[in-house]
């Protein structure tokens, strides 16, 4: 059956073909949807993970017990995961098993651009690249063959064009291959210093066999054009190169990123008169052709920055650029904001009030870095704001301590903020971090975690209690606060701030995009009473503008949760 599919779904729609029994993933934009559509296939057990780590981890136990396996994230995910990844590459797999990771070239969400086939290379584990969304399901289905065929995991590159644009597909039935019997083997599957070194001559062995296959196999094709200019590319660079040229150049498309064919390059580069690399980010390609001993051209055309595009690619390589219907008028921008009623606002408008040094973490609630808030001092990686809390107070002492806090959200709290919990308790800096719980994984999408009680089905599950792992970790003083309540958050911050011993706060409102929330009505302005001193634009509501002087509430948006209302000297905004 032909079907119009996202580049995400392809590869669930892979998975589900080639009988993938278990997926194992953490939400992460553009990966998220893999995992989503994932769920929707009942043959298939999936679940959320604390952190990329754990998935890899949940995958390789599958794999060793004998079933085909999975685990999707995005690029800064893979980070996470590389510890297993590097040693999953000596131990090899029992049922294949595949990682898809999936690339933020532009950074549309993302706090780094980062090139991933750098630990394909790195890890000696091969990966594929597919280009639009048939590719995407072909390959996935492809890497569980070349998985279990080469006995080693299998890296699957997506990137944010490719996993959300749509393509045809071909789907098919699935198959499900017999599950391979368990058979204890330590010297592949215990990693010690012994073993290990007896697993390396495999790997090296292995990567030599990829190369032969990389050479014969039709996911690295050429379609000859016109000669003078050969172009090798790949992913949905690809996609870009043939809107621009056609047929007017020869194309050398590669399906398998590593390892790279050698003599296919070679007799490629010798059919054309110039040899030019396109692809996004590092100049991976172009350093193993010229590697090759062959003059190439690449990022001297193109930058090492940013995404590509048609008009991009014509232009660099001096076609007539193809601009399209422009507006006459430049769009004023649009800088993403917190939602009206975010429980995350008034949080960020008292340590604001209070001048805190504020060590953010990876969420919706970032945005507490911009104006007018600007309440935020540093974003680094997940759970970073907790460990960093430590060492900035450790440095700064007591003028650190009583006016330092951390923020992070109750998923990312449980992806990496616990062991930076224990490290403070255990080390006892006068360190106050607030736990920002929201009751879901906001910024992917609304994805479940292990504090929410509900699993990827959104069915009954076990649940952490927050308050309890705290102390656990050895926090003794929890408190749990309204963020709605704006002077109940304000007296207890200065309390946290002022005790001699380390604190957790527990900001508790979950999202107001909830379906479950109940919204209350939206709040109005008295005209009459307003004075128009611009404290409620102070928190930055979306549904809060000015005009002739006084402010304005939009009732179409505005959630009614009252903190404006807190603000305002002269009690103007009033609840209808």
């Amino acid at each position: 059956m032909r079907e119009l599919m996202l580049g995400n779904a392809a590869v669930a729609r892979g998975l589900y073909e080639a009988g993938c029994s278990v997926v194992s993933s953490y939400p992460g934009t553009p990966s998220t949807e893999i995992t989503e559509e994932c769920a929707k296939y009942d043959e298939i057990y999936c679940e959320w993970a604390p952190n990329e780590k754990v998935a890899v981890e949940v995958a390789f136990g599958a794999s060793v017990g004998g079933k085909r396996s999975f685990a999707a994230m995005k690029h800064v995910g893979l980070n996470v995961a590389a510890d297993p990844l590097f040693t999953l590459s000596y131990t090899g797999v029992t049922g294949g098993l595949v990682i898809a990771v999936a690339d933020d070239a532009a950074m549309h969400s993302s706090q780094n651009e980062q090139d991933s086939r750098n630990y394909a290379k790195s890890s000696k584990i091969p990966m594929l690249e597919p280009s639009d969304s048939a590719e995407a399901l072909a390959f996935t289905k492809l890497a569980f063959e070349l998985s279990e065929q080469f006995d080693t995991p299998v890296l699957l590159k997506m990137c944010t064009r490719v996993s959300h644009s749509q393509s045809v597909v071909e789907t098919a039935e699935r198959v499900v291959p017999e599950a391979k019997p368990y058979v204890k083997n330590i010297q592949k599957y215990v990693m010690l210093p012994a073993n290990a070194r007896g697993r390396h001559p495999i790997v090296e062995q292995r990567t030599l066999d990829l190369v032969d296959f990389a050479e014969k196999s039709e996911i690295n094709r050429i379609e000859m054009g016109g000669t003078e200019i050969g172009i090798i590319t790949a992913s949905t660079s690809y996609q870009y190169v043939k809107e621009v040229f056609g047929d007017e150049v020869s194309v050398l498309k590669l399906g398998m990123a590593w390892p790279m064919p050698v003599q296919k390059i070679k007799d490629f580069a010798a059919k054309v008169d110039r040899l030019i690399v396109v692809e996004e980010l590092d100049p991976f390609i172009e350093e193993h052709v010229r590697q090759l001993g062959l003059e190439v051209e690449g990022k001297s055309i193109f930058s090492l920055l940013g995404e590509f595009s048609q008009n991009l690619v014509a232009e660099k390589m001096g076609k007539k650029v193809e601009c399209g219907k422009c507006l006459e008028d430049a769009i004023p921008g649009r800088p993403p904001v917190m939602c009206p009623g975010c429980p995350h606002r008034g949080i960020f408008y008292i340590l604001k009030k209070n001048k805190c040094n504020v060590l953010g973490d990876i969420g919706c609630y970032t945005l507490g870095a911009a104006a007018p808030l600007a309440a935020m001092d540093t974003t680094l990686c997940m759970g970073a704001s907790v460990s960093g809390l430590h060492g900035f107070n450790k440095a700064m002492g007591a003028e650190g301590e009583q006016h330092s806090v951390a923020v992070i959200g109750d998923s990312t709290f449980m992806h990496s903020g616990m062991t930076g919990l224990a490290n403070i308790a255990y080390n006892q800096s006068n360190s106050t971090v607030l736990i920002l719980d929201n009751s879901i994984t906001g910024m992917t999408g609304h994805q479940q975690n292990p504090t929410t009680g509900y699993n990827i089905k959104g069915e009954p599950a076990g649940k952490v209690d927050l308050e309890a792992l705290c102390r656990a970790l050895g926090i003794e003083r929890v408190k749990v606060v309204d963020p709605y309540n704006l002077k109940e958050c304000d007296q207890v911050l200065k309390e946290e701030l002022a005790a001699e011993e380390p604190s957790v706060i527990i900001s508790r409102r979950p999202c107001v995009l909830l379906k479950s929330v109940k919204l209350q009505p939206a709040l109005h302005v008295n005209a009459d009473k307003c004075i128009g001193c611009k404290a409620c634009m102070r928190i930055g509501c979306p549904s809060i503008s000015f005009r002739d002087g006084k402010a304005v509430i939009d009732h179409t948006t505005c959630v009614g949760c009252g903190v404006c209302q807190q603000m305002c000297p002269k009690d103007a905004i009033e609840r209808p």
